[in-house]
């Protein structure tokens, strides 16, 4: 059985580890799924009605944003200028160009998998955005090499800092990483950007690393729909996000994708000495 520290955080066994692990591998093999359909032409309500029949027919999990605190559909569709929590719809027709963020968690025998990416419509852009697409995940990447036991969460927002940093680009704070396994949000609160608070990592923890990178300005606001997050001076916004596991040492990707291990950038166990 898992134990909660004084200060929230969970401490998974390794029984509920391995069904954690179980829940992320099916998160990560959907998002793969879903490249083939991201191109000019369809709208996002087709992504999500797609990756709605492929989690429930097909790998038989629950799509956990389904009806999670009334939102409607199985997945976000982040566009643009769109930081987060995107609504799919008939009415947004991706066009060449286009970034679009899918974010989607499923739940597996009560244990959740959570994680997305982006894409380029049409797989090209303007330089300054496809900039911001590769920073974003390069960010990522930095802050799960810092991650492992006695290492500091407040580590991870300096990481994801000195790469976006030189670009002019920022770091949204409204929204955050957060832990995860039993249930969909849970404590640490994953800051990030630079921050102060010196928690250390231990193992058995498991939480998301997702920042949010805007073009512009890192201020943020929610349309009338109370989902839709959008940067306000209407740059572009860029997501990407894994879960993690602290092991001896270091960290596993619970959510790694077969392109990245192909690419040989981050692998599935990373021991960061």
């Amino acid at each position: 059985m898992s134990t909660k520290r004084k200060d929230g955080i969970v401490i998974y066994s390794p029984e509920e580890i391995e069904k954690i692990r179980i829940a992320c591998k099916i998160a990560a093999q959907t998002l793969e799924y879903m490249d083939q359909f991201v191109k000019p032409g369809v709208t996002t309500l087709e992504l999500d009605r797609i990756a709605h029949d492929y989690m429930v027919n097909v790998q038989k999990v629950i799509p956990a944003c389904l009806n999670y605190h009334g939102f409607p559909n199985s997945i976000c569709t982040s566009v643009n200028e769109v930081i987060c929590h995107g609504i799919p719809s008939d009415k947004q027709i991706l066009r060449e160009g286009d970034i679009i963020n899918i974010d989607l968690t499923v739940i597996k025998d009560g244990y959740y998998g959570d994680n997305s990416k982006m894409y380029v419509v049409g797989g090209e852009t303007n330089k300054r955005t496809q900039d911001l697409v590769d920073a974003t995940l390069e960010s990522l990447y930095a802050a799960i090499r810092v991650c492992k036991p006695g290492a500091k969460f407040n580590e991870i927002g300096d990481a994801i800092h000195k790469v976006v940093a030189p670009y002019s680009f920022s770091i949204v704070r409204s929204y955050i990483g957060h832990g995860i396994g039993d249930e969909f949000h849970q404590a640490p609160e994953v800051l990030h950007y630079p921050n102060n608070w010196d928690v250390e990592m231990e193992e058995g923890m498991v939480f998301t690393i997702e920042p949010m990178i805007n073009a512009g300005d890192w201020r943020d606001r929610t349309l009338k729909d109370g989902w839709t997050a959008v940067t306000r001076d209407k740059k572009d916004s860029a997501q990407y996000e894994h879960q993690l596991l602290i092991i001896p040492g270091g960290v596993e990707v619970m959510t790694i994708r077969k392109e990245e291990e192909l690419e040989g950038r981050i692998s599935r166990i990373m021991i960061n000495e």
